[in-house]
């Protein structure tokens, strides 16, 4: 069970949240005016970091208010939640705070062959 720091409301249980994907996306300028790789990559691509990631959320059962966390992706920790009207956190903030499972590589799943 995931309990997540709402902003507004304190600690809740997960199963109050929606999550709303990857948080600072910033919408095109002009959309009109874009390629259509363009705009697929803004509708489609998102990062997928092992460690740090930054998403919203909304409590979708309480207070209906939207809101962004820093989550560490390979341990599903919650690191810092905070409003959208807040300043984006610096991932240097978080370095000391990561904790990665013994035996993992820093990147990539791990189910790879190493070739020597």
């Amino acid at each position: 069970m995931l309990i997540i720091n709402c902003p507004y409301c304190g600690p809740r249980d997960q199963c109050e949240f929606t999550n709303g994907g990857e948080a600072h996306v910033t919408r095109p300028k002009n959309p009109e005016n874009i390629s259509d790789q363009m705009w697929a990559e803004y509708v489609f691509f998102r990062s997928n970091p092992k460690g740090i990631y930054y998403e919203r959320w909304v409590h979708s059962h309480g207070c209906k208010k939207w809101f962004n966390s820093v989550r560490d992706t390979s341990t599903d920790e919650i690191i810092k939640v905070y409003k959208i009207i807040d300043k984006k956190p610096l991932p240097k903030e978080f370095k000391n705070k990561i904790k990665t499972p013994s035996g993992e590589p820093k990147v990539g799943s791990g189910n790879f062959t190493v070739k020597k």
